[in-house]
């Protein structure tokens, strides 16, 4: 089966996507609204969410291409369609990592707007060159420049992979050329009719922050929350014969495969009160594909997140029991030397907006969708579960397996495999440490199976370590650290965990589990079934 329809998959270029008949979403009333509302802006998204192609729609809309616009919202509201002089720094690309990278790149920008416009580039200092043809486009031409700077962080993020004393020093070497560079724009406002920074995190000491004082941060403004990423609207304006083929392609209702596409690929939410937002990138791949995948996740591996995360003690179960709060002051700005990871997760897409407290104004952050949750859990899953090789997946389908058969036998080994790696610590808060490994341990071998089988954590009657449900069985499991596996067993029968099944046909495996801290592994296992 073939689409019928070309999908801009990779595509970024918005006369490539116009005049080559692939589907475009149309932004462009927001992107009228948004050059008409102000003058200098920034925005912060996830990778992979459109940045690129909304600063390529902004370059043709500035530079007068009319004909690239027809039939869109704009074509409405325009009147004029001047054609300005567009410079555009694209950072998205570089050997940012090694010394001369950045200033290279600010060059190469600088050199295809002069050699576009014809104009002098005998400058030795960056800065001073930078201002010079700013001024001079706007001499020539009788039109102010719209600068645009797609992917600015991009250059220091590259640090981050780095040895720590090679980031330090690269690192410090590109903030202070951006300190020099982009500075200038502050004494340029008689030479700019426009101008956009886009990236995926806000850092709070690069100098355009605080030296560009007039430059507004849309982040998280609710008038633009939609203009990168789908709507549900959107979705289903727009992508008609994609949903219908998919839905065909796996045995789906329309209304099952909306229902699925949503669970996996929508939730993101960009300001306090905002449409939920599906990752295009991850939605358009499972059009062309016809399949539920992980693609944003494949994209990229968060390997520098995961191990901070690990090296601050994070707790992963923050991430989606309701627990993990923050304001916008701290979600908007990121320093690499602040223990707390928690804004980078969010501008790097890892962590949405889920509510928002008015009194208190306060966030609550969690994963914005399944593609995320259970991607990113797979990447914590083998530091979290001290696993050196990687293959906690191979554990999780054992332990599947296992649940779907009724071996309770097989569950122990597996769980006591599980509970063996976890380290040995010496150390006066090794007590804390253990505590929070064994609780990951669980925490995260439980929601990894939730890909595969119904997992809940909360029953009518109250909250068991964890309830999971097949076609077959239903398993109550209480763990206990220090305890007894009676007493854990007793748990669930004080606490009523199983009352809501007591009319359920399936086979009821209740399971009380003792992990012994000093021997470092399970000592008590107790199984009672009941069998309807």
């Amino acid at each position: 089966m073939v689409n019928a329809r070309k999908l801009p998959i990779g595509i970024q270029d918005f006369e490539t996507i116009r005049t080559g008949g692939y589907v475009y979403v149309d932004k462009t009333e927001l992107i009228y609204n948004l050059v008409q509302d102000g003058k200098t802006y920034f925005l912060s998204r996830p990778r992979r969410f459109g940045k690129s192609l909304l600063v390529s729609t902004l370059e043709a809309y500035f530079l007068g291409r009319k004909d690239l616009f027809a039939g869109l919202a704009i074509a409405d509201k325009e009147t004029e369609w001047a054609a300005y002089p567009v410079l555009k720094f694209s950072l998205a690309g570089g050997e940012f990592t090694q010394e001369g990278g950045l200033r290279m790149a600010l060059q190469s920008c600088l050199s295809i707007f002069e050699e576009t416009y014809g104009l002098p580039s005998d400058e030795p200092s960056l800065p001073v060159r930078f201002k010079n043809a700013l001024r001079n486009a706007r001499e020539k031409t009788g039109l102010r420049v719209a600068v645009l700077v797609d992917e600015y962080d991009n250059p220091l993020l590259k640090t981050l992979g780095t040895q720590p004393e090679q980031y330090a020093a690269q690192e410090q070497r590109n903030r202070e050329l951006y300190k020099g560079f982009f500075a200038v724009l502050k004494d340029c406002d008689a030479y700019t009719r426009f101008v956009l920074f886009t990236g995926v995190t806000k850092f709070s000491k690069i100098s355009i922050f605080s030296d560009l004082n007039q430059l507004q941060d849309i982040s998280m403004d609710e008038d633009f929350a939609e203009i990168c990423g789908i709507t549900q609207k959107e979705l289903e304006r727009d992508f008609v014969p994609e949903i219908d083929a998919m839905a065909a392609e796996n045995g789906m209702a329309r209304e099952e495969c909306l229902a699925k596409l949503k669970q996996l690929y929508d939730g993101y939410h960009f300001a306090k009160k905002s449409a939920d937002i599906y990752n295009p990138f991850s939605l358009i791949n499972a059009f062309k594909k016809r399949d539920f995948g992980k693609y944003w996740f494949g994209t990229g591996t968060p390997s520098f997140l995961v191990n901070r995360l690990n090296s601050v003690g994070f707790n992963p179960k923050q991430f989606s029991d309701g627990s993990l709060h923050t304001t916008a002051e701290e979600v908007s700005n990121y320093r690499p030397e602040n223990p707390d990871i928690v804004p980078l997760l969010y501008q790097s897409g890892y962590l949405t907006i889920k509510g928002y407290e008015e009194r208190r104004r306060r966030y609550t952050l969690g994963y914005p969708n399944d593609e995320v949750k259970y991607g990113f859990t797979e990447s914590l899953a083998p530091v979290y579960l001290h696993n050196a090789q990687g293959r906690t997946g191979a554990d999780i389908f054992a332990i599947d397996d296992a649940i779907e058969a009724g071996d309770t036998d097989i569950l122990r080994e597996q769980f006591t495999a599980l509970f063996a790696r976890l380290p040995y610590i010496s150390a006066p808060d090794a007590d804390r440490l253990l505590e929070r490994d064994f609780q990951n341990v669980v925490y995260l071998t439980f929601l990894l199976l939730g890909q595969f089988v119904q997992v809940e954590q909360h029953s009518a009657k109250g909250r068991a370590d964890c309830i999971v449900e097949t076609e077959c069985y239903v398993y109550i499991f209480e763990f206990k650290r220090d305890g007894s596996a009676e007493d854990a067993l007793a748990q669930i029968e004080i606490q009523g965990y199983a009352v809501p099944y007591t009319s359920d046909i399936r086979t009821l495996v209740k399971i009380g589990v003792n992990f012994d801290s000093a021997e470092r592994t399970i000592t008590g296992w107790m199984v009672e079934k009941e069998t309807k």
